[in-house]
């Protein structure tokens, strides 16, 4: 409100419809007897001061009838904002969580109704609807409509693709509630600015349709209506029609000026601102870490392949095991495929990408071969993603607590008593101070650290027999990344669960895991145990990263080391060694044909001719 007041037109826009919703509310009672006292002496008369608008053909007061007509004109305006909005909203938001051919006629119906002229439709509305105000109310509204359906898809397709939607949709929440819960309220504030200004324009509508004869009847009127009567006396007695004219200039004018300030102040004000299973020790050199499953495996994969059309592949052939217990690092550049393996194993990969693999099992269970329901549910129980940004995990509409407790409630059938019980409890385990409080509180009103802390306890609100965790410490100052760190070690060694920890960072894998993957260019180029990755890799790349990173002992008068040249995009990886123009050990052989991913040595396996 202090924005929307500091300027002119915010000013004049509130002080406007401050007057007119004043109007609408004292203007029956005040003048309501005398806009409809008939005086057959002063029929059809002009300005003079006991009627300072002129009279009309019963010799009624033209201004009081002005003043009365606010109301009626205001609320056939707010009831057709409200059937456009309602209306254009549903339609604007059904593509987001409908399957892919029905979101394609709904947007396909959308254009249409936007192509078509906003009059015409209104007029054909009301003319089918029947004439007087109902049909003019579902005129305007039809025509208002489109315009909200469009402003709708366009905020809604901004939403559909964020990570707790996506998570959502995971867990098998309902469409329904997806679109109510998740998308709708965080596309709200545009769209209640925008229902301000469509009011405006819904008013300037109705009275053009009054005036058209296809609006309100007598014996009621509206400022429409009015206009109507008075303007075969226009040339004659102009004040007649000047009185209804301004009236819906000033409340037309005082609707688009307010959203218009709201819109401004909106953006001013937004631009600052279970049962636990027993640990197993997972120790390099054990089967999985050959590439070969172990027993009782939480993660098998073989050859994962993430594909886009055009010829985009950018995971090739990745094969890798985790173990209970067990926390392995993927690194890699930004680009080699980390995250989006990481997504392919959730189910998560957008389209139009394709996921392919010769074995993706979970829990000894092959998510290829589950149905759809089954295998959300045993994604959304057994599987615990923490993304890099906590942000687009939490929906920010939403409070934690009710978030965290979504899991229990869906795949747990607890009641939202115990959920939230649970919920609570997880917030404590992950070390959140005041847990109860928190859980009551949204996402904004958390620390960067607690908010991935609390996306750590909502992976706990199941079992998690795998927990992903893509990048958790980036952005993060160096003692909350520690505080992350050792949390994931916590809960790891406390669930017994499998962890796949994503990060570019070599620093930060050596401190935490057990097994190192190196990914290049969407393929595993080595994997080792975490003892031998200072000293003990084999592939020029891994040792490049492992030399680009900088300790106590590095002569800062010289440049920071790195690693030239640049990895290939998906679409230009060749028949070669992704990493052959990089390395200074690269022959023909290298730029000719692919190392495959062999053994090195106990629990140690490279891709790599020249490997030393």
């Amino acid at each position: 409100m202090r924005h929307l007041l500091r300027t002119p037109a915010g000013l004049t826009g509130t002080a406007l419809v401050a007057l007119m919703v004043v109007l609408a509310i004292a203007g029956p009672p005040i003048w309501g007897a005398e806009a409809e006292r008939i005086d057959s002496a002063a029929i059809l008369r002009g300005a003079s001061a006991a009627h300072p608008l002129g009279t009309d053909n019963l010799g009624r007061d033209i201004l009081a009838r002005v003043l009365v007509a606010g109301r009626l004109s205001l609320t056939l305006a707010l009831l057709a904002t409200l059937v456009g909005a309602v209306a254009g909203i549903a339609l604007g938001a059904l593509p987001s969580v409908l399957p892919r051919r029905a979101a394609r006629l709904v947007t396909g119906t959308v254009n249409a109704l936007v192509a078509f002229p906003g009059l015409l439709l209104a007029m054909f509305t009301a003319v089918v609807a029947g004439l007087g105000a109902r049909g003019a109310v579902l005129g305007i509204g039809a025509a208002i409509a489109p315009g909200f359906a469009r402003l709708t898809q366009t905020l809604a397709a901004s939403v559909a693709e964020a990570d707790y939607v996506s998570a959502a949709r995971m867990l098998g929440v309902s469409r329904w509630r997806i679109m109510t819960g998740h998308v709708l309220p965080n596309i709200a504030e545009p769209l209640i600015l925008n229902l301000t200004q469509a009011l405006g324009g819904a008013l300037l509508g109705l009275a053009g349709m009054s005036f058209l004869g296809l609006g309100v009847q007598p014996p009621s009127f509206d400022w429409g209506r009015l206009l109507f009567d008075g303007f075969a006396r226009i040339y004659a007695t102009p004040a007649v029609a000047l009185g209804p004219a301004v009236a819906v200039a000033l409340a037309g004018v005082g609707f688009n000026l307010l959203g218009d300030a709201l819109a401004r102040a909106a953006s001013r004000t937004a631009a600052p601102a279970g049962r636990a299973v027993p640990p197993v020790a997972a120790a390099p050199g054990e089967p999985g870490g050959s590439g070969e499953p172990g027993p009782g495996a939480v993660l098998e994969v073989r050859d994962l392949t993430v594909a886009f059309p055009g010829g985009v592949t950018p995971v090739r052939g990745l094969s890798l095991t985790v173990a209970p217990g067990e926390i392995v690092g993927l690194v890699g550049e930004s680009g080699s495929g980390k995250s989006l393996t990481a997504s392919a194993i959730g189910g998560l990969v957008p389209y139009p990408g394709e996921v392919s693999a010769a074995r993706l099992r979970l829990c000894g269970t092959d998510l290829g071969e589950l149905p759809e329901r089954e295998r959300r549910k045993l994604l959304g129980t057994s599987l615990a993603m923490v993304f890099q940004d906590p942000m687009a995990s939490l929906n920010p509409a939403l409070r934690i607590g009710g978030q965290l407790a979504e899991v229990a409630i869906v795949h747990q059938g607890a009641s939202r008593a115990e959920a939230g019980t649970r919920a609570v409890d997880r917030l404590g385990h992950v070390h959140i101070p005041e847990p109860g409080r928190r859980a009551r509180q949204h996402p904004h009103e958390l620390s960067g650290g607690m908010r991935q802390r609390a996306v750590i306890a909502m992976g706990l609100m199941g079992t998690p027999r795998l927990i992903i965790a893509d990048e958790p410490t980036t952005a993060l100052d160096v003692t909350v990344q520690r505080q992350i760190l050792r949390l994931l070690r916590e809960v790891t060694g406390e669930t017994g669960a499998a962890t796949l920890f994503i990060s570019h960072d070599i620093a930060v894998v050596a401190e935490l895991c057990h097994r190192v993957v190196v990914m290049y260019a969407g393929r595993v180029i080595e994997e080792l145990p975490v003892g031998k990755l200072a000293s003990g890799a084999a592939h020029p790349y891994t040792r490049a990263l492992v030399a680009s990173l900088p300790d106590m002992d590095t002569d800062r008068s010289l440049p920071l080391a790195s690693i030239p040249g640049h990895q290939p995009p998906p679409a230009e990886v060749g028949a070669g060694c992704a990493f052959a123009a990089r390395c200074g050990l690269a022959n023909d052989r290298c730029a000719a044909e692919r190392p495959p991913l062999t053994p090195y040595g106990t629990a140690h396996r490279v891709a790599c001719w020249e490997a030393s």
